[in-house]
């Protein structure tokens, strides 16, 4: 469903250069989350990355295999210190398969979103869901959509400006997909890359769940489960598959 990799070449070269993202105070709640999920059973990342979540997952003693659609960043995950032992399957993570049954599959960082059709959204549940063992559990981190900070009629939203880096984002309020704009100031020059998505509800992945024959077991409004509220940003949601 997948068609274009917006993650090769320079993206996945410069991706883990937001130290911020793999910072110990970012990366443990989700661990400490992920793996009481997993208990003592293997987990399967789709969109595995560059191994952010991954490869601390592991040291805390889950068992992680991946789904990745960028060979580029799959490359820059086996060269990192134990990457090269995380078996990675090239694939668009709405369809492909990977063998075994899994106590989680987790999908973090907005990537639902890399998905541009409700169809693809709905087919990434439904590929979880075949993954999972009886009684496993299905783990997005996803954003809520801003539009209260839409003007009415206004397509455009910037959602960053530094010395650096400028980002914005243009939204088709009638599809659900946008387009996120970056300007980065690398080695005194700026370059300009653009990467669609579709937002997505929590309703509406709840939905998505349903089809999939999973249900929803919480939802917080960060790694720290706090309480999800009317302003809160993002979300992770947990499903699970029944018994």
């Amino acid at each position: 469903m997948q068609t274009e990799d917006h993650f090769g070449g320079a993206i996945a070269a410069n991706y883990d250069d937001d130290e911020a993202l793999a910072a110990p105070e970012t990366v443990t709640p989700v661990i400490d989350v992920l793996a009481e999920l997993a208990g003592d059973g293997p987990a399967l990342e789709f969109a595995i990355g560059t191994g952010r979540i991954a490869l601390p997952l592991i040291k805390r003693g889950v068992p992680v295999t991946g789904i990745e659609y960028s060979q580029d960043m799959t490359d820059r995950l086996h060269a990192k210190p134990g990457g090269a032992d995380i078996d990675v399957t090239i694939g668009d993570m709405a369809t492909a398969r990977v063998p075994g049954r899994f106590s989680l599959v987790y999908l973090v960082f907005n990537t639902i979103s890399n998905l541009t059709s409700q169809e693809a959204q709905t087919a990434c549940f439904e590929n979880a869901a075949a993954h999972l063992a009886p009684g496993g559990y299905f783990v997005i981190e996803c954003g809520i959509p801003p539009l209260q900070k839409l003007a009415p009629g206004e397509t455009l939203l910037a959602f960053d400006r530094s010395e650096t880096h400028w980002g914005m984002d243009e939204i088709d309020v009638v599809s659900q997909n946008f387009s996120s704009h970056h300007m980065r100031l690398r080695g005194g020059v700026w370059q300009r890359n653009s990467v669609p998505f579709r937002y997505v509800w929590p309703s509406e992945l709840d939905l998505m769940a349903r089809i999939a024959g999973l249900r929803l077991t919480h939802r917080w409004a960060d790694w720290a489960r706090n309480p999800l509220t009317a302003t809160s940003p993002s979300h992770v949601s947990v499903w699970q598959k029944p018994e």
